[in-house]
């Protein structure tokens, strides 16, 4: 982004700046005093803490200016009554600044990957930002907007949520101009009631958008194939079911590639991707849909998708300690538990499932991970459960044939390592699978460590 003035953002926003701090500008927002740029506004949120509280270090630390609700020192801010709101604001109208085309993502599993799956693709046509990691919620978000260069032609934006009017908040500031539904899962059930309310919140992604926009929904998906009422955007359906206006077709595992092929009314495309598992397609096909739409060149998106990798924590597949090690503990939900036993049940060799609970569930946690087990009884040959939930999803192995010894459930991380330790040989394949909120990826950190 270019520079802004404190004076413009205060007129964005609503709020008032010293006349002598106006001419003040700033590159780029934080709200986390430990990785602060320099030049950044520091954003003042109340969380767990108060951020206000860190005003001085932010300072100390090189903060260009302060966006806060009540003065602290004189220091050079922007006053409003809700940072937080504020902090939507000036991210929409740098937006239209910017003067970018946005490609809103959202969807219940799968959609940072096909984020990046997008942004590669759109990559090798337009200057693309996207918003990194998991910058998907009202802070993160116009963050990453705050940091987008000026000359951004497209920006890919993930949207996530965990409770009602969440995505409409991030629609209206971003205003779409292509949105993509990945799926309707069960993640957030806990706050959402059914499926139909997850469906009902994602939609919401449609509200900041226009009627010309285009919205890009999983055919595949019977929650988003039949809906009760339709957007008054144009829909495409993605999928590999008949219907499909972008439709993946012969999906097959060839070693460590994934191929299958595409058709879109008149073209046919080859895909072939660095990917274990047949559930990526119809995230490459949403990626697919997207490039097509923005004229980008077939042979470019087949050439970006053979070149994707995908990003840190998902599905990464490598060797250590004479292992092979499916790591996979940033998200997890019934379906990602299952597509991820999926892939460890197709590689070669013995394979053992270590899975975290799987969060914000609801009523519906003892259920779906009973379920987990049964699916990972086919899957696997041992079962590592660890978390609340651990007994019911080894309630699940037993019930899916797997004997009672090759099922184990810890409520303790240590005891966890210490039991895989003796357990595993070389060769094995091992999978850590969970929610990011169980830290799984602290217990394969400590097997993989060598004893001294």
């Amino acid at each position: 982004m270019a520079n802004l003035t404190l004076r413009q953002a205060a007129r964005w926003c609503g709020g008032t700046v010293d006349e002598k701090y106006a001419d003040v500008e700033f590159l780029g927002a934080n709200n986390d005093t430990r990785i602060l740029k320099p030049g950044q506004l520091f954003l003042a949120l109340k969380g767990a803490r108060d951020g206000h509280d860190f005003i001085p270090a932010a300072m100390e630390k090189g903060a260009a200016a302060v966006l806060c609700s009540r003065r602290v020192g004189d220091y050079p801010a922007i006053y409003v009554e809700d940072p937080r709101k504020a902090l939507g604001d000036i991210a929409r109208e740098e937006l239209k600044r910017i003067g970018a085309k946005v490609v809103a993502v959202t969807g219940s599993v799968g959609k940072s990957t096909t984020k990046e799956m997008i942004a590669k693709v759109l990559e090798s046509t337009y200057r693309v930002s996207k918003t990194p990691a998991n910058h998907n919620n009202d802070i993160g978000m116009p963050m990453a907007i705050l940091s987008m260069p000026a000359d951004t032609e497209v920006a890919v934006l993930e949207m996530g949520m965990n409770h009602f009017r969440e995505i409409a908040y991030l629609s209206n500031i971003a205003h779409p101009d292509v949105a993509v539904i990945v799926n309707i899962g069960t993640s957030h059930i806990e706050f959402l009631g059914s499926q139909e309310g997850i469906r009902k919140a994602k939609l919401e992604i449609t509200e900041g958008m226009s009627q010309r926009g285009m919205l890009l929904l999983n055919g595949d998906d019977t929650l988003l194939r039949y809906l009760d009422e339709k957007p008054q955007q144009r829909i495409t359906y993605f999928g590999q079911s008949e219907g499909c206006d972008i439709r993946g077709l012969d999906a097959r595992q060839d070693g460590e590639l994934l191929r299958f092929r595409v058709e879109a009314g008149k073209l046919s495309l080859p895909v072939r991707m660095n990917l274990e598992g047949v559930h990526f397609v119809n995230d490459a096909l949403a990626a697919i849909a997207v490039g097509l739409k923005l004229a980008v060149p077939s042979e470019k998106i087949e050439e970006s998708l053979a070149e994707f990798q995908n990003i840190s924590g998902r599905q990464e597949i490598f060797q250590a300690n004479g292992y092979t090690i499916i790591k996979d503990c940033y998200n997890a939900g019934p379906e990602s538990m299952a597509a991820a036993l999926g892939v460890l049940g197709n590689r070669p060799g013995r394979h053992i499932a270590v899975l975290g609970d799987m969060l914000e569930l609801g009523d519906c946690a003892q259920a779906e991970h009973y379920k987990v087990g049964r699916i990972a009884a086919e899957k696997a040959d041992l079962v590592f459960a660890y978390g609340p939930y651990a007994q019911r999803v080894i309630a699940g192995t037993i019930t899916g044939g797997m004997p009672e010894s090759r099922g184990r459930a810890y409520l303790d991380r240590q005891e966890l390592v210490k039991a895989l330790k003796l357990a595993a040989k070389p060769g094995d394949v091992i999978l850590f699978k969970a929610s990011h909120g169980m830290h799984l990826e602290l217990a394969l950190e400590a097997f993989l460590k060598e004893e001294r």
